[in-house]
């Protein structure tokens, strides 16, 4: 189905590859072609999208990039962006496919379902290209990383803030990869709930994310931060001991709960009063290449809120941030090296009912296939009595995944 999907210049596919949660509503979906669309890289692009989505009622696929922070926090991106993902994308698709183990549902706008199903399943593997050696360089050293997470410690130290996401980009260009395959092997490698392959004319974004930003469901609302991470091991003894430590480290339930009283906080601007509560604190989530520390925050919603309130509301997001959110916006421009884009923005959709299901975007590869430029971030939470050294570790921990996956 991918091979096939690769034909059209932008599509969008999301797979929770099989996650058993009372929470998933679709196992798997692809929307392909676009009807109509609506883009912006600056401006008030939510006003417009919200007005794309009052006029469509129906299915529409796309992203969030980190940068739409300037739009609703009034702040500045001057760094560079290699990748040239827009600030906001959201389409109409030609074609929907939704499919878990029981049923398939084709939806098309202009061609004949049976037909699709027909050119899919005719579709011969293409000849995976040979990967070449890619070599990766950092944007910040490790000396550098150090030497910035002191002055971040310096800057909570005098109030400035409590906790800040800090992230870095690994990079390499001139590189030529096939986006497909390298999902495929990256889905192997670390199947994730929130996995994407999606592609915007020659910009692809290939996600292994384990975070949900924001879900509606009518009018419940519900946000799972992630914070708090360990490696994982095949020794069993070692994979436990890893995990209690996790769930019982006082420095990772504070970042967990400092950005659950963050998300608590953006929920209840647009949710009726009383109404947002924490569902579940410092749950453990084990995934293939880490465990996870996952809270979930739900709310009612206020009866006239609309898709552009949520979201000025809630983003960018509390657990790829900090608090207070709008110092911490400040720092990480002051002190990353590059413009996230669409890192730690957010992937999904909105049903023709409004309802929607956002997940936050990290673990990923972007890739340029126009420029030839590949890169992935990672990032830690910095409170003031983490350690510098074991924050590089996490960064490269989180990386693991992608370098296997890119070979």
């Amino acid at each position: 189905m991918l091979n096939w999907a690769n034909r059209f210049s932008i599509f969008c596919f999301l797979d929770n590859h099989e996650y058993r949660s009372p929470l998933n509503s679709i196992e798997c979906v692809l929307a392909a072609g676009v009807r109509s669309c609506v883009k912006f890289r600056q401006g008030n692009g939510l006003e417009q999208l919200q007005q794309f989505i009052s006029e469509k009622s129906d299915w529409l696929f796309g992203h969030l990039a980190y940068d739409l922070k300037n739009e609703i926090e009034h702040t500045i991106s001057s760094h560079d962006d290699h990748i040239d993902f827009p600030n906001l994308f959201f389409f109409q698709p030609e074609i929907l496919i939704r499919f878990n183990k029981k049923e398939l549902i084709i939806e098309s706008s202009g061609k004949d379902e049976q037909n699709i199903l027909d050119e899919i399943l005719s579709i011969q593997p293409s000849n995976q290209p040979t990967p070449q050696s890619i070599r990766f360089s950092n944007r910040i050293q490790r000396q550098e990383y150090i030497a910035i997470i002191e002055e971040l410690k310096q800057h909570i130290l005098r109030g400035d803030c409590y906790e800040i996401n800090f992230c870095q980009e690994f990079y390499a260009e001139n590189v030529i990869i096939d986006p497909l395959n390298v999902y495929r092997k990256l889905s192997i490698i670390s199947p994730n709930p929130f996995s994407a392959l999606y592609r915007l004319n020659d910009t692809y974004l290939i996600c292994a994310s384990p975070e949900r930003f924001l879900k509606k469901t009518g009018t419940k609302i519900i946000s799972q931060p992630i914070k708090g991470t360990s490696r994982r091991s095949r020794d069993t003894t070692r994979d436990d001991q890893d995990k209690n430590k996790l769930l019982n480290s006082s420095k990772e339930r504070s970042e967990n709960v400092m950005v659950v009283d963050l998300v608590r906080n953006d929920l209840s601007k647009v949710c009726i009063e009383g109404t947002v509560k924490v569902d579940e604190l410092y749950g453990l989530y084990s995934f293939p290449q880490v465990h996870q520390m996952i809270s979930t925050v739900s709310g009612t919603l206020n009866s006239d809120v609309l898709f552009n309130d949520i979201i000025r509301a809630t983003f960018p997001m509390g657990s790829m941030t900090g608090a207070p959110k709008k110092n911490v916006l400040d720092l990480i421009e002051k002190y990353e090296k590059t413009k996230r884009g669409i890192f730690s923005g957010a992937l999904g959709y909105i049903t023709p009912d409004g309802d929607f299901d956002l997940n936050v975007v990290i673990r990923s590869i972007t890739y340029n296939a126009a420029n030839r430029y590949l890169s992935f971030q990672t990032g830690s939470g910095i409170t003031f009595y983490c350690n510098a050294k074991k924050e590089w570790k996490e960064c490269l921990l989180k990386a693991q995944a992608l370098m296997q996956a890119l070979g």
